[in-house]
């Protein structure tokens, strides 16, 4: 009897073990995700990220990022960078540039300049940055400061395919014509290997104001 009961209890934990072994590496294929907004619409570059929770030093060999400003538009209109990365801002127009930002992430200006400014600009914070020009109202770009290396844009159909190896996963969404503030990122708990749709509210942009005010002269 205590033999056959020996054999019962090693048996239910030998599936145990392999339910958990298997439970473990089930996920080794990638979970997809397709972005949209509240009329169905599917979302290209909308930025996600994974959370994780063991984040590991930001690498000190990261390359130097361009935002570069080209026929007065910022180029690319999004770019998405790791924390701590430096961003070159050249200027390939003919015309100078006054390049800004107020964003609590990274503010700054580079005053009125043509060609290559003389230093990049560090972004140490996680964060959205928006980029205005003080000269030219209709410019308008985004700088996404990520807190982890495992950030995605998704495609022209609104999809993004993510390397999660277990569940549940955190991941935060973002996408520049949002309803919600631009420094917040919609959070999202995955609990499935299913192909997840995920809605962003989303609105026309409105004019650009050139802020004027805030400029004062004589500030660097």
């Amino acid at each position: 009897m205590f033999e056959r009961a020996l054999q019962k209890f090693a048996k239910s934990h030998y599936f145990l073990a392999i339910g958990l072994f298997f439970s473990q590496f089930a996920l080794s294929a990638n979970i997809e995700l397709v972005i949209e907004d509240q009329h169905g619409q599917k979302l290209s570059g909308a930025v996600v990220e994974l959370n994780i929770a063991d984040k590991q030093a930001t690498p000190s060999n990261l390359p130097i990022a361009i935002m570069d400003q080209v026929h007065k538009q910022f180029l690319p209109e999004l770019l998405v960078v790791q924390q701590g990365q430096k961003v070159n801002f050249p200027n390939s127009d003919n015309i100078r540039h006054h390049v800004y930002s107020f964003s609590q992430a990274k503010p700054f200006q580079l005053r009125l300049y043509s060609g290559q400014p003389k230093e990049p600009i560090t972004f140490e914070q996680q964060g959205v940055v928006v980029l205005g020009c003080n000269i030219h109202d209709s410019m308008v770009g985004y700088i996404y400061v990520a807190s982890s290396e495992s950030v995605y844009k998704t495609d022209k159909k609104g999809y993004v395919s993510l390397p999660i190896n277990t569940l549940p996963a955190q991941v935060s969404v973002w996408h520049p014509l949002q309803t919600a503030p631009l420094e917040n990122k919609k959070m999202i708990t995955i609990n499935s290997q299913k192909q997840l749709q995920i809605t962003v509210n989303t609105s026309t942009p409105a004019p650009r104001n050139t802020f004027g005010s805030k400029f004062k002269a004589g500030n660097d």
